[in-house]
């Protein structure tokens, strides 16, 4: 009996779905658009300084196939990626020549991963460094469609086929009002190569990354690849001041500054009772600065007295130094007006102790992206932070805890112990 009512009722459930499916679509109903296709195209090095073996044991060209192969298993589908190389055909000694040879090694398109990483596979060093020209080949090869365009240079050094300079056709690529971003990353890179990529990527809008290792190679490309396929909210300008009373206003979201050496801005932002502010600085040191600096990031009242703060320091070189902090604001009660309770103004300060040598120009200022968030603060009990946690009272609290009773347990158990032996 149970069986015969199971299977009538899965009967009427298979009709009811068949005649839902029948149904007219309503006309409000309509289908949203598809989404811009995004395009990505890798450009590599392949030039003769590839065959050094100084990244985790390995030559530079193995470790860029190993990210290669794995950053190809791991594109997303709506992505289109291409490959292009540059020094990797012309064997000879003839500047002229040399500095043409860049080739598109994979078209731009729907994603083969066993073909394109037999095309990588092929890849040998061979010849010479012709950034601006494979600049200008990968812009040709993302034209057309809507989507974002990302193109990805990796590269041991500088360009060697001036007077194109690499640099300049950045910003002409920038000019020409296309959407294209491109992105750089340095192996083992010296000064001079790093002051150049550093230059390509600030003209189109794009990111610099030095690398030392083939994990950090591997990430970043995938990072960028991916970030296409999700492009990040574009920062705001947002100009800091010297004091609080005069600082800008920030609601949540992405701001860029500029700070100069030594320097303390200020911002502000309003958090309402039972909202939580979590705000984080990045500082990048995009030109040669001295040992030892860190940035500061401190949240206070308008009459000065500190609430949180989030420091980081370093030492040698680095391209970029961050901190974040976290601060909940408690819910009002009755008292205080509830809901209507007003919002406190918190005062951002952003601060740094870069300084750089006497040779190196300080202006402009470092550039500075600052990262405000609004949320409701935590209410379930389950969330560390809604236990103070954070602060660690808690956790100190339960383990002197701990402590104090281990302690009356194990001075029990010893004079148990010599009471059996007293009367034995």
């Amino acid at each position: 009996m149970i069986t015969r009512k199971r299977l009538t009722a899965g009967v009427c459930g298979l009709l009811a779905a068949m005649a839902v499916g029948l149904l007219p679509t309503p006309a409000g109903a309509d289908q949203p658009d598809a989404k811009a296709t995004p395009k990505v195209e890798l450009t590599l090095d392949v030039s003769g300084s590839m065959r050094a073996r100084d990244i985790d044991g390995q030559s530079r060209m193995s470790a860029a196939k190993q990210a290669f192969n794995e950053v190809l298993d791991a594109v997303p589908q709506d992505v289109q990626l291409g490959i292009r190389t540059l020094g990797a055909n012309y064997h000879g000694d003839d500047r002229q020549v040399g500095c043409k040879d860049t080739r598109q090694l994979y078209p731009v398109g729907p994603l083969d991963r066993t073909e394109a990483k037999t095309a990588v596979a092929t890849l040998t060093p061979t010849g010479w460094t012709p950034i601006g020209p494979a600049l200008l080949g990968a812009a040709e090869d993302l034209k057309g469609g809507d989507g974002t365009r990302r193109i990805v240079l990796i590269t041991d050094g500088e360009d060697t086929c001036a007077p194109l300079d690499p640099c300049q056709v950045a910003r002409d690529i920038a000019a020409r009002g296309i959407g294209l971003t491109v992105d750089t990353l340095g192996l083992l890179p010296d000064a001079r190569t790093r002051k150049q990529l550093s230059c390509i990527a600030e003209a189109t809008g794009g990111t610099y990354t030095s690398v030392q290792h083939t994990k950090e190679l591997r990430d970043r490309v995938h990072q960028l690849v991916k970030r296409a396929a999700d492009p990040v909210v574009a920062p705001v300008p947002a100009e800091g001041a010297q004091q609080c009373a005069k600082a800008p206003k920030l609601t949540s979201g992405l701001y860029t500054d500029r700070e100069k050496f030594g320097e303390h801005r200020w911002y502000r932002v309003d958090v309402r009772p039972g909202q939580e502010l979590r705000a984080s600085v990045s500082v990048a040191a995009d030109r040669a600065v001295n040992r030892d600096y860190g940035v500061l990031l401190r949240a206070s009242t308008v009459h000065g007295r500190e609430i949180v703060r989030g420091s980081e320091a370093g030492y040698r070189r680095t391209d970029v130094i961050s901190s974040g902090l976290r601060y909940p604001k408690a819910e009002a009660d009755s008292r205080d007006g509830g809901d209507q309770a007003p919002a406190e103004t918190v005062c951002l300060q952003v601060g740094n102790s870069f300084s750089a040598p006497a040779s190196v120009k300080t202006d402009p200022g470092l550039p500075v992206e600052l990262a405000i968030d609004v949320v409701d603060g935590p209410r379930d009990g389950s969330d560390a932070a809604s236990f103070g946690l954070g602060h660690g009272w808690w956790l100190l609290g339960s383990l002197a805890l701990a402590g104090l009773l281990a302690g009356l347990l194990w001075g029990w158990i010893s004079r148990w112990r010599v009471t059996v032996w007293r009367t034995n």
